[in-house]
């Protein structure tokens, strides 16, 4: 076992794969909240490639259930080497058309659940004088996006969150960035039409849309850095660059 990793959101799209792959040489625990039939068919794959992963339940935005998630991996490991916020939803919609329901929904999962996670992980990590945490950013929280501007606020809200934080838990030894990924082959991008992709492929100068597995290299890349932190990494083809 390397290190002791944890992956909000991680039985689907981009943490999926991010669990899939650093769990080959790590010990990764995957959480996840409503989509318990594809965390359980992440396990099954890869105990089929005689690979261990631990599937947790817990609603990241939830302090309570967050707490017991945390207090379990402890228990069972003693630690967490890594933690990587990736836990979040999406929502195409009119600017006057959000309600107050749906904006909080948003804020709530995609950077309060940052909050809370970090703010419970981060004690075993300072006792220990080491860690790393890595957030899941978007292109959007970066320059923000029409039709999408809950989404683009919460994601700009995990960037002041990193750069906040690495200056505050550097003297801990403990590391804060953030990639923030451009379009990437998803299902939360599936909103988006056939005709749709093929205006933002031209937009971007490699002339495709990411993969999952192109975001999860760079994180292997951190895992194995020693002094990176603050960053806001961008993942994206060149897109609005």
């Amino acid at each position: 076992m390397n290190k002791v990793i944890l992956v909000t959101g991680a039985s689907r799209g981009i943490g999926n794969n991010i669990a899939k792959t650093l769990a080959k040489e790590n010990m990764v625990i995957a959480n996840y909240n409503k989509s318990k039939n594809e965390a359980i068919k992440l396990k099954e794959d890869l105990q089929k490639e005689n690979i261990n992963i631990d599937i947790i339940k817990a609603d990241v935005s939830n302090r309570s259930e967050v707490k017991e998630m945390i207090e379990q991996i402890l228990k069972k490991y003693g630690r967490i080497d890594v933690l990587i916020n990736n836990a979040g939803i999406s929502q195409y919609k009119l600017f006057t058309d959000i309600t107050d329901e749906e904006w909080d929904n948003i804020i709530n999962v995609n950077l309060k659940s940052n909050f809370i996670v970090t703010q419970e992980v981060v004690k075993n990590m300072i006792s220990r004088k080491s860690g790393l945490i890595i957030n899941i950013s978007s292109i959007w929280g970066v320059t923000g996006a029409a039709m999408e501007v809950a989404y683009s606020t919460s994601k700009a809200g995990i960037i002041g969150l990193t750069k906040s934080l690495a200056k505050e838990l550097g003297p801990s030894n403990i590391r804060v960035n953030a990639i923030a990924p451009g379009m990437i082959d998803t299902s939360m991008n599936s909103k988006f039409s056939e005709e749709e992709i093929d205006d933002i492929k031209e937009e971007i100068p490699l002339e495709r849309i990411g993969k999952p597995a192109e975001v999860t290299k760079c994180i292997k890349w951190l895992l194995e850095d020693t002094y990176t932190t603050g960053q806001v990494i961008s993942i994206n083809g060149g897109w609005n660059i």
